[in-house]
C-alpha cells in the first residue's frame, strides 16, 4: 500500500538512514527451524515464505497423532554452518532431521527414522500445513498436470506423485521427493490451512529398521516492502521504566561467575532477583537458622546467593528475594521437583507450621539485611501457580500475602510481597483473589509475572490492567521465550530466537509498561554469552546477538515513561518512552520482515534530530548515524530483521 505523506517529504531531501544493512549470505536462503524439528517457512531477503512442518507419527487412527513440537519431546539441536540438524524421538522412534540450505528459496529436509522397537503404527510422515490466506487459490499441478483445487476437498485421497506445487497471485511453493508417493488429507473449511502428509515409513515396523527420506522445498514470490507509518503520541504518559533487570540464580558455579562478571560490568542492570536457598537456610524445623550462620556454619550455598544479593545491593540495585526448593519440614508430602504423571508440580505449604515458615524467611531477610546490608525490596514464592516448587492456589496465595506480610510489617521489615510471580502470563486467574482483597493491599508491593507464554495482546493486557487497578508497578520477573531452551543450548545462537526474544521484550513494553524485564538470567543458565565452557562450548567467551540486543535495551535512560504509539505494518514491533520534562524521548523498533521505509509522525517539537541504533547478526549496537526531524515528523529507511532503537538528541 502506498501512503501519502506531508508536503515537506516530498519537497525536503529525503533522508534515508541504512540503518540494518543486509548481509550477503553464502547461502540465499534461511530456513527458519524450531529447535524441535518443525520449519516455520523461509525467509528470503528477511520475509518469512510461510508453512509449517512436523514429523508425524499416526497411531491406530488418524485421530491419534504424535507430532513434534514445542516442549512435547526433548530434542537436541546444532548448527553447521548451513546446515541445522534436529535429534528427536517420539515413542521408541528416533529421528536425525537435517535440514540444509542450498540455494535462493530453496533447502533440502532429510529425515532418518530409527525404530528401537516392534511397531504397527499407520505411518511415520512429514507433515505440511499451507496457509490458506495465501494459497488456498492456488493453481495446484502435480508430476506437470494441472490438478483441481477441488481434490483437495476430496474424503483422504492418496495421490502417487513426487511431488506438488501450488502458485497462487503473490506466492509459489513446491515440494519434491525421490519416491512417488503424496497423502492429501480431507480439508476442512474451519482450518486456516492445507494439510499434506508425506510419508516416510508406514505399517509393521521391526525393531532395527532403518527409514530415509529426502525432500525438497523451493519458495519464491513477491517482497513486501510496501512503507509503514508509525504514529508517536506524547500527550499521555504511561508507568515507568526502570531499565533492564536480571535473573541471579547460582547454579553453575565453574561459569556462572565470568557471565555475571560480564554483564554487571557492561550492561545497566536496574533490577536483580535472587534465591533464597531455603532448603540450604533451615533444613530442620527444630534448628535455628540464625544460631548456625553465627556459629560459622552457615551453608555455603546460602552464603554465595547472600553475596550475590550484596553485590547488586551495592550497586543500588533493588533486590527481589524468590524462594524456589523449600525444607521437607514447610510442605506436606515428599518434596517433588518433577511433575508428576497427571502434570502437578510441586507440594502445598503445611499449614500446621505456618508460623515457623514465616519465621524462618523473616530470619534469612534480617539475617541479609543485618550481616550484608541488603534490605529485600520484594519477596515470592517462585511460580506457585504452578508449583516450582511450592504450589498455591489463588486463595492460598492471598492467605500467604495477608498472613506473610503483616509478619514481615510486625518485625519492622520495608519487605513487600509479589502478587503473582507466575509461571505464565496465561495463568492471571490466580492473582485474582488477592488482587481484589483489599486487607491484601497494603503488603503487595508489585505486580509479577513470566514470559515463557502468553504472549497475545489480550493476555498481556490482563496484567496491565491489574496494575493499573492496584496501581502498582508490573515486574516481568523472569523475560525470555524458550522454558525448554536450556535442552538445546545451541538454539541461544539463532537470529531467530534473538529476534523473537527482543520483539517480545518490545511487545511487553508497549502493552504492559513493565517496571522491569529481569532477563533469565545474566548468568550461564540461558546465558547471554557463548564459549567459556558454557554448555561444553570451550571457545573464548564471547557476546552473543541476545546479549547486545539486551544492551541496545539496557541503554534506555532510565526513569523514561511508556507512551502511546502505533504502526500500520504488523511486520514491526514498537515501544515509546519518554519525558517532557527532560526532553527525552526513545523508541524501540523490531522489524520482522523485509527491508521498508518507515515514516514517523507525532514526534514533540523540542525533538529536532534523533540518534540511530541498530543490532542484528551483523551489527551491535552499532550508531548508523542521525535522522532529522522536521514539522514533527522524521523518515528512515529500516532493513530486514533487525533491533533498532532511535533517541532523541
Amino acid at each position: 500500500m502506498t501512503h501519502q505523506h506531508s508536503g515537506y517529504i516530498t519537497k525536503a531531501i529525503f533522508f534515508l538512514a541504512a540503518i540494518c544493512t543486509l548481509a550477503v549470505q553464502k547461502s540465499q536462503a534461511q530456513a527458519e527451524l524450531m529447535p524441535y524439528g518443525n520449519l516455520n517457512g523461509i525467509r528470503v531477503k528477511g520475509q518469512l515464505m510461510a508453512f509449517n512442518t512436523s514429523i508425524d507419527v499416526v497411531g491406530n487412527s488418524w485421530h491419534k497423532i504424535n507430532a513434534t513440537a514445542k516442549e512435547h519431546q526433548r530434542p537436541k539441536f546444532k548448527r553447521e554452518g548451513n546446515v541445522e540438524i534436529v535429534n528427536t524421538a517420539i515413542d521408541s522412534l528416533v529421528f536425525t532431521e537435517t535440514v540444509t540450505d542450498v540455494g535462493k528459496g530453496k533447502i533440502k529436509i532429510n529425515i532418518i527414522c530409527n525404530v528401537r522397537r516392534d511397531t504397527s503404527i499407520i505411518g511415520v510422515y512429514l507433515g505440511l500445513r499451507l496457509p490458506k490466506a495465501v494459497y488456498a487459490a492456488s493453481q495446484v499441478t502435480l508430476k506437470d498436470q494441472a490438478m483441481a483445487t477441488e481434490v483437495l476437498k476430496d474424503d483422504m485421497p492418496t495421490v502417487t506423485a513426487k511431488g506438488i506445487n501450488f502458485k497462487s497471485p503473490r506466492q509459489q511453493f513446491s515440494i519434491t521427493t525421490n519416491e512417488a508417493a503424496l497423502i492429501i488429507r480431507p480439508q476442512s473449511e474451519d482450518l486456516k490451512y492445507i494439510q499434506l502428509y508425506f510419508p516416510i515409513c508406514e505399517g509393521t515396523l521391526k525393531k532395527g529398521d532403518l527409514f530415509e527420506k529426502t525432500f525438497e522445498i523451493k519458495v519464491a514470490g513477491d517482497i513486501d516492502n510496501t512503507d509503514a507509518t508509525m504514529q508517536l503520541d506524547t500527550a499521555v504518559q504511561g508507568r515507568e521504566f526502570a531499565g533492564l533487570g536480571g535473573n541471579f540464580r547460582l547454579q553453575n558455579a565453574k561459569t556462572d561467575p565470568q557471565v555475571i562478571d560480564y554483564c554487571l560490568k557492561n550492561l545497566r542492570v536496574a533490577w536483580g532477583r535472587v534465591e533464597m536457598p531455603w532448603r540450604d537456610w533451615q533444613p530442620d524445623i527444630s534448628t535455628d537458622p540464625v544460631a548456625v550462620a553465627d556459629s560459622g556454619k552457615l551453608n555455603n550455598h546460602v552464603k554465595q546467593s547472600m553475596e550475590m544479593a550484596q553485590r547488586l545491593g551495592q550497586m543500588n540495585m533493588p533486590v527481589v528475594l524468590t524462594a524456589w526448593a523449600p525444607p521437607q519440614w514447610a510442605v506436606v508430602g515428599k518434596l517433588k521437583y518433577r511433575p508428576t504423571p497427571d502434570g502437578v508440580w510441586g507440594n502445598p505449604l503445611n499449614n500446621d507450621n505456618t508460623q515457623q515458615i514465616y519465621k524462618s524467611i523473616t530470619d534469612y531477610i534480617i539475617y541479609l539485611k543485618n550481616h550484608y546490608g541488603v534490605e529485600v525490596t520484594y519477596f515470592s514464592f517462585n511460580e506457585s501457580d504452578l508449583g516450582i516448587n511450592i504450589r498455591q492456589t489463588g486463595e492460598e496465595h492471598l492467605a500467604l500475602i495477608k498472613g506473610l506480610g503483616k509478619y514481615f510489617a510486625d518485625k519492622g521489615l520495608k519487605t513487600k510481597l509479589l502478587l503473582g510471580d507466575n509461571s505464565d502470563a496465561t495463568t492471571y486467574k490466580f492473582i485474582y483473589p488477592a488482587m481484589n482483597d483489599p486487607e491484601a493491599r497494603p503488603y503487595i508491593g508489585a505486580v509479577s509475572f513470566h514470559s515463557w507464554r502468553g504472549w497475545d495482546t489480550p493476555t498481556l493486557q490482563k496484567w496491565a490492567d491489574a496494575a493499573t487497578q492496584l496501581n502498582l508497578p508490573l515486574l516481568v520477573g523472569e523475560g525470555s521465550i524458550d522454558a525448554a531452551a536450556w535442552e538445546y543450548p545451541a538454539y541461544f545462537e539463532e537470529q531467530s530466537y534473538a529476534l523473537e526474544e527482543i520483539n517480545l521484550y518490545t511487545r511487553l513494553l508497549a502493552i504492559c509498561q513493565p517496571l522491569s524485564i529481569l532477563q533469565w538470567q545474566l548468568t550461564a543458565d540461558y546465558s547471554p554469552l557463548s564459549g567459556g565452557g558454557i554448555f561444553g562450548n570451550n571457545e573464548p567467551l564471547k557476546p552473543t546477538q541476545r546479549f547486545w540486543q539486551l544492551k541496545q535495551l539496557a541503554s534506555t535512560p532510565a526513569g523514561l515513561k511508556a507512551l502511546a504509539v502505533t504502526v500500520d505494518n504488523p511486520a514491526i514491533s514498537c515501544a515509546a518512552l519518554g519525558d517532557a520534562g527532560k526532553r527525552k524521548y526513545v523508541i524501540h523498533m523490531v522489524n520482522n520482515s523485509a527491508a521498508r521505509k518507515v515514516y514517523l509522525k507525532g514526534l514533540p517539537a523540542s525533538v529536532t534530530r534523533l540518534k540511530v541504533y541498530v543490532t542484528d547478526k551483523d551489527h551491535n549496537v552499532s550508531q548508523k548515524g542521525n535522522i532529522e526531524v522536521n514539522n514533527n515528523q522524521a523518515a528512515f529507511k529500516l532493513s530486514a530483521r533487525c533491533f533498532t532503537t532511535l533517541e532523541s538528541e
